[in-house]
């Protein structure tokens, strides 16, 4: 059994608990949607964080430029990076999953005020903690970006890489996808630019990052047991703070 199979196996329960939760039960409708977006739309931001992580430990982002040290996953953050950062839209205009995901937000009638307000102040501010504490962001998703950050700025590269494949990438169950597909077809439907996102980044993950984040993480970890051993738990523990999240919304659309 290979060290990814390995990995794979320890988390593979928690992965599973995730991708059967109750939670895609009770989005059935458009406003249930929206209502998922306003605190998920955090947790498609800080994902951005991530991915810049990764491109700044595995890249050279300054001046003057030096060749990093590992060129196959140099190669493989860039080619992430790109897709992530500057995708296109459904007009072929280039653009971020993370702003695909607002105007889907928009679209669909959800409310972006505190998303925006939390950008802005971050843009203001240049720091997390204080950006946070100054935004009106629920509760559980403000936990959940504390998580991400922890690991970004106190652990070393394979355990970032780890959380982004494992814990971020190919977690978007086919029912989720078939909700939105019924909802779509409705007249009228306002949930059109929230497929092609997911539609998007199935396609991206599947064919295209998943392999290679795959491919990067057997590159940083090695044969060093000790990372592999970091990579499964850090990978687990993301995949947990993905539940309580969802654990979260789902209480809040339960109650409306």
């Amino acid at each position: 059994m290979s060290n990814i199979d390995t990995l794979l196996k320890k988390i593979s329960r928690t992965r599973e608990d995730l991708l059967n939760h109750k939670i895609y039960l009770k989005l059935n409708s458009e406003e249930a949607i929206a209502k998922f977006m306003e605190t998920h739309v955090f947790a498609v931001w800080d994902f951005m964080s991530l991915v810049k992580a990764l491109q700044k430990e595995l890249t050279c982002v300054k001046t003057p430029w030096t060749p990093t040290k590992d060129k196959i996953s140099r190669r493989l953050i860039n080619e992430i990076v790109l897709g992530e950062e500057s995708d296109i839209d459904q007009n072929n205009n280039p653009t971020s999953h993370f702003e695909l995901y607002l105007d889907a937000m928009n679209r669909i009638g959800a409310e972006t005020n505190s998303i925006g307000v939390f950008i802005n102040n971050l843009v203001e501010l240049g720091d997390i903690d204080q950006a946070m504490e100054k935004s009106s962001i629920p509760s559980a998703a403000k936990d959940f970006m504390k998580f991400t950050f922890d690991v970004i700025n106190n652990k070393e590269v394979h355990v970032i890489a780890s959380v982004f494949t494992f814990g971020r990438e190919d977690l978007i169950p086919d029912m989720f996808i078939n909700i939105v597909k019924t909802l779509n077809e409705k007249e009228e439907s306002k949930s059109d630019d929230l497929l092609y996102y997911l539609e998007r980044h199935i396609e991206m993950d599947g064919d295209e990052h998943g392999p290679m984040a795959l491919k990067m993480i057997s590159e940083l970890c090695g044969s060093d047991s000790d990372k592999w051993d970091e990579a499964a738990k850090y990978s687990k523990i993301a995949l947990e703070k993905r539940i309580k999240l969802w654990d979260s919304i789902l209480n809040e659309i339960s109650m409306n």
